[in-house]
């Protein structure tokens, strides 16, 4: 196959990879109340089951991406996505809380290694001038599976519970591992196995102010993306102001469809105007729109607030595959994007917990300052770590970057 036949491929395959990822997570999040009900426990206590997805993502991110870096990209990202599918349907199958909570960190370890693999594949394959919007379409995967969860919920909830939407969680890999059948392997991977190969303690001694950088830059955009999306429909919508449940999907559909636009829409302005000055772009946009999303009193205006917010806050991280690729050290590169964006899942895996505490603690179970107190501060962070950091826009990465890899 041509050089642009086999990209298409691989960002198809990467795309699809995420968004089924993002699809088994977010299913979590429309069933908390029933879970709770289920084991006779409160919907704090549920909440951990996200806690623990989220903090297990670091170590899943570590362990496939070494294995990339030695084993190849392709074979690792089937592996991520069998796994991540197969302990999914298990989620359905629980018998009590504690089994359920256990599988739902099995699950995180397997999650956490599809996107710093699927991100690193594709950014070593297109060409450098695709980087941009190909950023923000492989990061509009993660709203496009929490359309497709929030779908799900609409149409088959009622008729198969919250243990069937688990099940039905498992049915779209398949399909990935048919269509990674047929992409091929990272022509920067390939190369460089050529040269001799780093330990990763040496190359990240030799880099540890950028990885600190990294870690607490993702943390505070983990913090923005969750904080803004895990307590939002179940808690917020359908617990404090009590929509119903068509409701409460109409709206999730549409900030979902916002979360897809923003990605594609600020990652493909990245290309012509840089990473910092996009994500900090993005990141301020959404105090604008913070008290029409947290404080709105009808249907409407949360609908037009949550769809503002998801562009913004989905459209700083259409960047980051892009931009954490481009600043990774390239014998990692499978490894490094992956695990600080995983620490930084890690340290900010508390959010759903948090929020939920918060409002827990207000009369009548308020969570509106518990939503713009996290998405308001971490905006802000956002924008200064960025607006400070750096970046690498033009780096060599696959084919153009194969000679330098085996001179290494």
């Amino acid at each position: 196959m041509d050089d642009i036949d086999r990209a298409r491929k691989v960002v198809l395959a990467s795309f699809l990879g995420w968004t089924l990822d993002a699809f088994d997570f977010f299913i979590m999040v429309f069933v908390f109340s029933d879970i709770a009900k289920e084991f006779g426990v409160t919907v704090t206590t549920v909440t951990v089951a996200v806690t623990l997805t989220l903090a297990m993502r670091a170590l899943g991110a570590f362990i496939f991406g070494r294995l990339a870096d030695r084993f190849g990209r392709r074979p690792l990202l089937m592996a991520s996505v069998l796994c991540y599918s197969v302990f999914e349907l298990l989620s359905g199958l629980a018998p009590n809380l504690i089994s359920f909570l256990v599988l739902r960190a099995l699950f995180g370890i397997a999650m956490g290694g599809e996107w710093g693999i699927g991100s690193s594949l594709t950014m070593e394959t297109i060409p450098a001038k695709w980087r941009g919007w190909v950023s923000g379409l492989l990061q509009s995967g993660y709203p496009a599976g929490y359309f497709l969860a929030t779908l799900t919920f609409f149409v088959a909830y009622p008729y198969v519970g919250w243990r069937g939407m688990f099940m039905i969680g498992v049915l779209p890999a398949l399909l990935v591992l048919y269509i990674r059948r047929h992409v091929p392997e990272s022509p920067d991977w390939t190369a460089r196995q050529a040269a001799p190969r780093p330990s990763i303690v040496a190359v990240l001694r030799q880099h540890v102010g950028l990885t600190i950088y990294a870690v607490i830059l993702m943390t505070a955009f983990n913090f923005f993306s969750h904080g803004t999306q895990d307590i939002y429909p179940n808690l917020f919508l359908a617990g404090q102001h009590g929509f119903d449940h068509s409701t409460v999907s109409t709206i999730a559909l549409i900030y979902n469809a916002g979360a897809v636009i923003g990605g594609i829409a600020f990652g493909a302005l990245s290309q012509r105007i840089g990473r910092r000055v996009t994500i900090v772009l993005a990141a301020l946009l959404s105090l604008l729109v913070l008290p029409l999303w947290a404080f709105g009193a009808t249907a409407l205006t949360l609908g037009i607030g949550a769809f503002l917010m998801q562009i913004c806050v989905q459209g700083a991280w259409g960047v980051i595959p892009a931009h954490l690729n481009e600043l990774s050290p390239p014998s990692i590169r499978a490894t490094f994007p992956g695990v600080v964006y995983q620490l930084g899942n890690l340290l900010a895996s508390y959010n759903a917990t948090l929020q939920s505490g918060i409002g827990e603690r207000t009369e009548p179970h308020n969570y509106s300052w518990a939503l713009a107190g996290v998405a308001g501060t971490v905006a802000i962070v956002i924008a200064l770590l960025v607006g400070f950091g750096v970046e690498a826009h033009d780096v060599k990465m696959g084919e153009d970057a194969a000679p330098e890899a085996v001179k290494a």
